[in-house]
């Protein structure tokens, strides 16, 4: 319980920092934010939970594999903000978008996997 409440702490302080710095220096904070944090915490508290180096693989494939739904998750908030859609119904849209990327991603994948 207490490696959880560690893990929570230490994760919720860089994401905290990054916010912070994003205030200051709004397209330097982007930039940091478009650090895969989330994907290397995960990877180290993975590593240090004793997963095993298959499990680390599989856990970046998947990372890798929502890359391109993140895109297109980013670029239509992106588009609904730049035309004055509220911040709620941007995200909203960016988050079906990225849905149905994912679906459309893997069906194609399956489409490619049986030629």
């Amino acid at each position: 319980m207490m490696y959880t409440i560690a893990k929570i702490l230490v994760s919720a302080i860089i994401i905290g920092l990054v916010t912070e710095f994003a205030r200051k220096f709004p397209t330097y904070g982007g930039i940091i934010a478009a650090l895969p944090l989330v994907s290397m915490l995960s990877i180290l508290w993975l590593s240090i939970q004793g997963e095993q180096a298959d499990t680390l693989n599989k856990f970046i494939v998947g990372v890798l594999l929502g890359l391109p739904a993140t895109v297109v998750l980013l670029i239509i908030v992106y588009i609904g903000m730049k035309n004055s859609l509220h911040l709620f119904w941007s995200i909203l849209l960016g988050i079906g978008g990225w849905g149905i990327f994912l679906v459309v991603q893997d069906y194609l994948i399956k489409i490619i996997k049986n030629i």
